[in-house]
């Protein structure tokens, strides 16, 4: 039946990530590992690739939400405080999603000559930027609505600083910063460009 083939795809694609990698799956891989068949990948994604781009949207989705969870736990925290907690929380998960990210990097090389892959990735990050907007709409708490140009910008520079970080990380992760160190960068550039008044020369 190919309705119910839809989440035990998904499941099979989400092991088979982190065990073969984006590139190296095949369609019959994901027929064997879900039981499940050819049609059943056309009928409810479209394509294989299709069926693992969403599977890693799944698990990107998960992972936001997770680091959302910690960002607010304390509900006394300043905005800065609450992205120090979320950089320390990323860089501390990454040793286990590491195969993860690079089926995602391996994937986003494919999307760019894939009009309806591209599409599909870019929607992942609205939904992932409207996620983040809504927590620093909270965090600001002064009434601001999450879809405020201001929110949206500052979710998209939290979101840049994730993405940066995790490639930095899988590259050299002995010298990617450390979440102290980027708050400690991110003031220093902000002292520079704002003098307190009667300093600036």
């Amino acid at each position: 039946m190919l309705v119910g083939h839809r989440e035990d795809l998904l499941a099979a694609a989400r092991r088979l990530l982190e065990d073969k990698g984006y590139a190296h799956i095949t369609t019959r891989d994901l027929v064997a590992a879900s039981g499940t068949n050819l049609a059943s990948i056309g009928y409810h994604f479209g394509s294989k690739a299709g069926l693992l781009n969403e599977a890693i949207g799944e698990v990107f989705e998960e992972w936001t939400d997770q680091l959302a969870d910690l960002a607010m736990a304390d509900p006394t925290a300043s905005p800065v405080e609450r992205g120090v907690v979320t950089w320390a929380a990323m860089l501390n998960s990454l040793a286990g999603k590491r195969a993860l990210l690079l089926s995602y990097i391996e994937a986003l090389a494919q999307a760019e000559r894939t009009p309806a892959l591209r599409e599909q990735f870019a929607e992942q990050y609205r939904r992932c930027r409207a996620r983040v907007a809504g927590l620093v709409a909270e965090s600001l708490g002064d009434g601001t609505p999450p879809d405020d140009a201001r929110c949206l910008a500052v979710a998209s520079f939290v979101i840049a600083i994730c993405d940066g970080l995790s490639v930095q990380w899988l590259l050299d992760a002995d010298g990617a910063p450390t979440a102290e160190e980027l708050t400690e960068g991110l003031a220093a550039l902000w002292s520079a460009s704002f003098p307190p008044r009667g300093k600036s020369g």
